[in-house]
């Protein structure tokens, strides 16, 4: 595929379309990237969807009044994002203030972050069949030079996917659960994720207690034990899918009082899929790449006889330590 904007049809419908009050179901995409500058990133923006371009600061970006909704370009680092240097330099004796000054300090901040910390394109929540559109803003921001994770060995670039529930059931979360850590070893091989992203702390696999536990065929928890299961055995939002923004939108008191990342975590009914490269220099890459790689994940769990196949022949390999054994055998 050249570096095109995806038609429509090259975003698979999900097998659920609608969320559970029958409304199209949203989705929200971040992407990563270097080599292009907020002003670039807000034009990209309004030529495909129109609004108005806000610079809040170097560091913040916000273009408003658009046909989806508003835009965020941010610099990802909340240290400089909420202005959080201002108290250590404030700590050793320096005040900024604000003003021209503030300004400078904040341009060259920028500019130096900028050579590691990535600036994050934040989508609002769209339609999912408005895929297409947001893809067209990732091809003005290919034109545009924006560099992706494999433009450098320092880029742990990545893009995310916060993609609304279907239902909030019990049994439809664990099918997804399940399905997507079925499905786990390939979707990591279709992502090629790069290793800097790997050995990061922030898409770490989740554990073989917690997978040998969500894998057992007569694993049946109601939504409360479903969340205690997850708070327990990886209480953590380092994971390539992310569930506690939506355990804590279904329970928030519950998932505040575990120990978890509270201060990070933005409650919302949706999965937070955040596995994916973000390839956005390169001619072959699309939204919908990443996308598809997703909906393989909700068909297998929207396949009731195939899912449970798949449980039941997990259950039947042999564990390591038995494989080990069998290994060592003369």
């Amino acid at each position: 595929m050249s570096a095109t904007a995806s038609p429509a049809s090259a975003f698979k419908a999900p097998p659920w379309c609608n969320n559970h009050e029958d409304e199209v179901r949203q989705v929200g995409i971040e992407l990563e990237m270097a080599g292009i500058q907020p002003e670039q990133m807000a034009s990209a923006v309004t030529s495909v969807v129109g609004g108005r371009a806000e610079r809040k600061s170097a560091f913040h970006t916000r273009v408003t009044d658009t046909e989806l909704g508003d835009f965020n370009i941010e610099l990802d680092a909340d240290l400089l994002k909420n202005r959080g240097y201002q108290k250590a330099l404030n700590d050793v004796g320096i005040d900024v203030g604000q003003g021209e000054t503030r300004d400078a300090i904040e341009s060259a901040l920028s500019r130096v972050a900028g050579l590691v910390v990535p600036l994050e394109l934040v989508a609002p929540p769209a339609p999912w069949t408005e895929l297409a559109r947001l893809d067209q803003i990732r091809l003005a921001l290919h034109q545009a030079g924006a560099r992706g994770t494999h433009a450098s060995t320092f880029y742990a670039f990545g893009m995310q996917i916060n993609i609304e529930v279907a239902s909030l059931e019990a049994d439809y979360l664990l099918a997804i659960i399940r399905a997507f850590l079925l499905k786990y070893d390939w979707l990591l091989e279709r992502s090629d994720v790069d290793l800097t992203r790997r050995v990061s702390p922030y898409v770490q696999a989740y554990p073989d207690d917690y997978l040998d536990h969500v894998l057992d065929p007569d694993y049946q928890p109601d939504l409360t034990e479903l969340i205690d299961d997850f708070l327990r055995l990886t209480p953590t939002r380092n994971r390539p899918l992310d569930m506690l923004p939506l355990f804590a939108h279904i329970d928030h008191d519950r998932v505040m009082q575990a120990d978890v990342e509270k201060a990070l975590i933005k409650p919302r009914p949706a999965f937070h899929y955040r596995l994916p490269n973000c390839l956005i220099d390169e001619s072959d890459w699309s939204l919908a790449t990443a996308w598809n790689d997703w909906i393989a994940v909700e068909e297998l769990a929207h396949d009731e006889t195939r899912l449970i196949d798949a449980l039941k022949r997990r259950a039947e390999q042999p564990g390591l330590l038995e494989r080990l054994s069998d290994w060592l055998k003369p």
